[in-house]
């Protein structure tokens, strides 16, 4: 028996995992890849407050770790398949083994959201910066999405690529002034305006990719073997286990304390109904959930 388990292992669920450990409790963090989430996945980490100078997404990410560790937080790598959060007990099932506990924090942030498209899963598309940028040193890469995110990781591809063209379904890009000044500096990115990848051909990877223009209709075939195609599309939220909920377009309400509407189950981070999804947000509603379970205990 646990006094608190937490779901996920990103800046909300280790925000809450340090503040209820520091509060004496026996804390269980459940995570089914690794500690960061999605921020541990990115080219750098941003705006934060002290952030380190060239601080990436993996290295932020294992300093989260040690940290949670060093406090003597349990962390586990298990994929969560189910939750019973009515009652005074909490029970949590994963692909390995059940837990209990007495509150239980729902920090599980989202996935990021396919497009749906022929040819999706071809080699070479759905790429992450990263980890794949390397391989495209020299060629044509092509991302998609307009927002923050995008925009920040098409800046890191633009010093690997030969070319970098950011498909955005917008009229211009949806990122903040910083990243649109520093796009315009670079000779070799290029926008592509109220697009949408629509399609991808191959036979095993990327051949020719299939863009549709949103003011006239009109699809445009680009042949260009070997190009790499890394999405940025927005996440979903990963609440689907989360049957006993009423969610709002799939995110989970939450009142000040981040409570959920079940009493001893709190929600924090990217999850959450929210307006600003960023580290510091997350960070945030980590503390705030988990000095409020602690409470509870």
């Amino acid at each position: 028996m646990y006094d608190i388990i937490i779901i996920g292992a990103g800046p909300a669920g280790i925000s809450a995992a340090v503040y209820g450990r520091s509060r004496g409790k026996k804390v269980l963090v459940l995570e089914k890849n690794q500690v960061g989430g999605l921020i541990g996945t990115v080219s750098s980490v941003t705006h934060y407050a002290a952030i380190v100078q060239g601080e990436s997404g993996s290295t932020f990410a294992e300093r989260m770790k040690e940290q949670a560790l060093g406090a003597g937080v349990e962390i586990r790598y298990e994929t969560v398949t189910g939750t019973k959060l009515a009652g005074d007990i909490k029970k949590v099932v994963t692909d390995k083994e059940s837990y209990e506990s007495k509150i239980l924090i729902l920090a599980n942030g989202g996935s990021g959201r396919m497009l749906g498209i022929p040819g999706e899963n071809l080699k070479g598309v759905r790429l992450n910066a990263p980890r794949d940028g390397l391989h495209y040193k020299g060629k044509n890469v092509y991302v998609i999405g307009g927002a923050d995110g995008a925009v920040k990781e098409a800046l890191y591809l633009a010093k690997i690529a030969d070319k970098v063209t950011i498909v955005c379904i917008e009229e211009e890009l949806a990122c903040i002034q910083e990243f649109k000044d520093k796009t315009a500096a670079c000779d070799n990115i290029e926008i592509m305006p109220h697009a949408s990848l629509t399609a991808v051909y191959g036979r095993e990877e990327a051949e020719e990719l299939e863009f549709t223009d949103h003011e006239t209709g009109e699809k445009r075939i680009v042949k260009d073997s070997g190009c790499g195609v890394f999405v940025y599309a927005g996440i979903v939220p990963n609440t689907q286990i989360y049957t006993e909920l009423k969610l709002d377009g799939g995110y989970i309400p939450v009142d000040a304390s981040m409570q959920t509407e079940i009493p001893g189950v709190f929600a924090a981070g990217d999850i959450c109904v929210k307006k600003v999804r960023q580290v510091a947000t997350a960070v945030s509603d980590g503390a705030v959930a988990g000095i409020q379970a602690a409470a509870m205990c």
